[in-house]
């Protein structure tokens, strides 16, 4: 049995105020494509199919077009599709019913069952729902345990790790129950602990503090395999080999830039492990950034490397089909607002997308601001002049220090807070 695997499409994105939909179209010929060569028995997509819960009709048209055309290419392939936190969930499965007939089926949403009993009754999750069996031209059978993301209205304990925790894993144990002897192919959206992320500018979202975290280390019982959407870098989770995030199909940052794109292609016996093969993919548009190094440049010395990196655009002026997304590096204090106009130009006539100019600023040596001091304790914070932490904070914010007038105004306000006290 093969299975495609897949997630984080976000169709509809904007990159920098540029329409990524012909980038979309792009990605999504390219796996029809592999569709059509690989024959798959399913295709799973892990959440995030759209960028955002109200995605225009375009996008929308592209992922049903897609739909089309990837059922009549292989009217044997299961596809199953999970929302992510990106996506409407009632949005994404309003078509459940009109889908399921092609072999199409959508999970955005968890539902229950109101179960009748001696106390009145309850709201049950209804686990078989996210039970999808798929059979192979081979074969094999397997069951996709299709989980969209679940939100704090489903995940209902003190700790969202240990709510979510509860449900993958009774789940898991149900399925087994009802199809022992079975291969359980797990989709899931969330953010396990120890995924690699970007440091900065990170596209995905990422509650502060890690409240999203989950942690699902020592988990014995577990699926055969596990795919996974919402971190966008391709890699193992939790050191395993049996659970993988696929990463995005485009990079949604420059933080991305040197990140792997494409699909998993997971090939089930039976009788071993799953084996996974990448079917990469090259984006239609690469990202560039413009020094690759730290080196500092001459406004002259950054159009020369302009002009020898970035091809021109076509003769009526237009970017071509693989043009470049584009961001300048400078260094504040060595760049006039009239040289960054004439960058600006220069680029306008390269076969290249101005996605931001990102101004540097020089690293200062916080030893020479008068009132420095290395802090040790609580101690040395509550006994600094207030000052000194005003004059070091303006410093590394703005990248210069204070003028005298500057710091007079502060030592001024200071006293007058110190009299009302």
């Amino acid at each position: 049995m093969k299975i495609l695997t897949t997630s984080d499409w976000h169709i509809g994105n904007l990159f920098h105020g540029n329409d990524r939909l012909p980038e979309h179209r792009h990605f999504l010929r390219w796996l029809l494509t592999q569709i059509e060569e690989q024959r798959p028995d399913a295709l799973l997509v892990a959440g995030d199919v759209f960028d955002n819960g109200n995605p225009s009709a375009a996008a929308q048209a592209a992922y049903y077009e897609f739909l089309a055309d990837a059922t009549q290419a292989c009217p044997n392939m299961q596809i199953v599709v999970t929302a992510g936190n990106h996506d409407s969930a009632s949005r994404l499965e309003a078509p459940r019913a009109l889908l399921t007939r092609h072999k199409v089926e959508i999970r955005g949403t968890v539902h229950r069952n109101w179960i009748q009993n001696e106390n009145g009754g309850s709201w049950e999750v209804d686990y078989d729902d996210l039970m999808i069996p798929i059979t192979g031209g081979d074969g094999i059978q397997a069951v996709v345990l299709a989980v969209p993301f679940l939100r704090t209205d489903v995940v209902q304990n003190a700790s969202y790790s240990a709510g979510v925790n509860n449900f993958l894993r009774e789940l898991t144990r149900k399925a087994r129950s009802k199809h022992p002897g079975t291969p359980l192919v797990m989709m899931a959206h969330m953010y396990a602990k120890g995924a690699d992320i970007a440091t900065r500018d990170a596209s995905e979202k990422i509650v502060i503090g890690g409240q999203e975290e989950v942690n699902m280390e020592g988990w014995n019982e577990h699926p055969d395999y596990l795919t996974c959407g919402h971190i966008h870098k391709r890699q193992h989770i939790w050191n395993t080999d049996w659970a993988r995030y696929t990463g995005s199909i485009l990079p949604m940052s420059f933080a991305e830039i040197n990140y792997c794109h494409g699909v998993d292609l997971v090939t089930i016996d039976g009788k071993s492990k799953p084996e996974v093969e990448l079917l990469e993919y090259e984006p239609q548009h690469k990202l560039r950034i413009l020094p690759e190094g730290g080196e500092e440049l001459t406004p002259k010395k950054l159009q020369k490397l302009i002009r020898s990196e970035l091809p021109d655009k076509s003769e009526d002026g237009t970017p071509s089909e693989d043009f470049v997304y584009l961001v300048l590096k400078v260094k504040l204090e060595k760049v006039s607002n009239d040289d960054i106009k004439e960058l600006e130009a220069l680029i306008g006539t390269k076969n290249a997308v101005l996605c931001k100019i990102q101004k540097i600023l020089p690293e200062l040596d916080l030893s020479t601001i008068t009132g420095h001091q290395q802090i040790q304790s609580i101690d040395d914070i509550l006994n600094r002049n207030p000052l000194d932490t005003l004059r070091e904070t303006f410093a590394v914010k703005h990248g210069m220090e204070m003028t005298e007038h500057q710091q007079q105004m502060l030592k001024t306000l200071l006293e007058d807070i110190n009299k009302e006290d």
